[in-house]
């Protein structure tokens, strides 16, 4: 029994200062998107705060991409992901 109880111990202490989901998704700013298509593309723009930060283009025929702007220099580059974080110079603004 004495064995268990700093183990014990840990996991309680773990368990009272994590966040609740509710918390977290608090924490999580949700960006505007807007999207506009044509016969080659469907292109959608991620804003937050007023910020153009990504650029998600979608061709009709081949892999999605996105256009980041990771440090707001208006710099954009190509990252082949599924998803994009909202930049920190974002977040400040």
């Amino acid at each position: 029994m004495l064995r268990a109880l700093p183990g014990l111990l840990l996991a309680g202490l773990l368990a009272a200062t994590a966040l609740p989901p509710a918390a977290l998704a608090q924490n999580t700013p949700t960006p505007e998107i807007k999207t506009h298509s044509d016969a080659q593309q469907t292109v959608s723009e991620y804003r937050l705060n007023g910020k153009l930060y990504a650029i998600r283009v979608a061709p009709k025929s081949g892999q999605a991409y996105f256009l980041y702007d990771a440090d707001g220099d208006g710099n954009y580059q190509r990252r082949d992901t599924d998803t994009v974080p909202v930049p920190e110079w974002v977040r400040r603004e």
